[in-house]
């Protein structure tokens, strides 16, 4: 469906989420919300999905972040609100226990990057701006950005990106540790296949297992959190007992 919001396709257990709005530069309007809404709930209900991959469709944009067009208004607003409560897009990703990588190019931006950051690997384009400019409009980051940056940056960084505004270039988010990879442009998506495959190649209930353990762990005292991995890894020895 070339006119969906957002595209969707399995191949070889590789999930291929495709955000599909080039000519608004893939502004998240409550259409593709409830679109990718969908997608992880496919995602998280198919076990023959190994890895998923988010990317953005056209030349420009991962994503621009929110359509303003729609949300800009009142009546909208209370609707975007209202959804969000019905429907925690971010933490039905975020619950996702199969790897999830952000193939990102151009703008990334506000809602944008806030989705890339739900991601636990992100792969950036030379060409990648990162940033979120909610404050400049008279909004704050409201999709995670000011609890999901501060854990992927320095938070002095985090602090700098959010009350300016101001997008990184990739060099500088590689530098500081928002993207863990940066690539030509026109490389982008054969590296994404690339870790995709590498990451399929390791044992499927150890990785989901390792994400939990890493994901749950953030945000326990230490000694709760070696509780934890203790109890995932025994889960791990046994099955492979079995």
């Amino acid at each position: 469906m070339p006119d969906a919001t957002v595209l969707y396709e399995k191949r070889e257990g590789v999930a291929w989420v495709t955000l599909n709005r080039p000519a608004v530069l893939n502004a998240i309007n409550m259409e593709m919300r409830d679109a990718l809404w969908d997608v992880a709930g496919a995602i998280r209900d198919d076990p023959d999905v190994r890895v998923a991959v988010f990317k953005g469709a056209g030349e420009r944009a991962f994503s621009a972040g929110a359509d303003l067009s729609e949300f800009g208004t009142a009546p909208s607003y209370v609707e975007s609100r209202r959804a969000r409560r019905q429907r925690d897009l971010w933490g039905l990703i975020l619950s996702l226990e199969v790897p999830l990588i952000a193939a990102i190019h151009g703008y990334a931006l506000g809602a944008g990057v806030e989705l890339a950051m739900c991601c636990d690997l992100r792969i950036a384009g030379e060409d990648t701006r990162l940033g979120l400019p909610e404050v400049g409009l008279g909004y704050i980051p409201s999709a995670g950005g000011t609890q999901t940056l501060p854990r992927h940056v320095p938070p002095g960084i985090a602090m700098q990106m959010i009350l300016t505004g101001d997008p990184i270039d990739a060099a500088a988010a590689l530098r500081y540790g928002l993207v863990q990879r940066v690539v030509p442009r026109d490389r982008l998506y054969d590296e994404a296949e690339s870790l995709a495959r590498t990451l399929m190649s390791r044992a499927p209930l150890a990785m989901r297992l390792a994400k939990r353990a890493v994901v749950e762990g953030l945000e326990l005292p230490l000694a709760q959190g070696l509780a934890l991995e203790r109890r995932l890894a025994q889960r791990v020895r046994t099955s492979v007992r079995r």
